[in-house]
């Protein structure tokens, strides 16, 4: 999940530069809802961590 979160940030920055605004917020929009998604799953893990349940992936 953290590879597409700076995949979508370098094409944002990409797009930005090169005058594509309407992609570029496209794609900083979809980051900021995968950074959104990832902290609450890693949340979500540390919690269970200190519970002292374990998560077999």
């Amino acid at each position: 999940m953290l590879q597409l979160l700076l995949i979508l940030v370098v094409v944002a920055l990409v797009a930005g530069a090169m005058g594509f605004t309407g992609i570029a917020a496209g794609a900083a929009n979809l980051a900021k809802i995968v950074f959104v998604v990832m902290l609450i799953g890693i949340g979500i893990i540390l919690v269970l961590a200190f519970m002292g349940l374990t998560i077999i992936f």
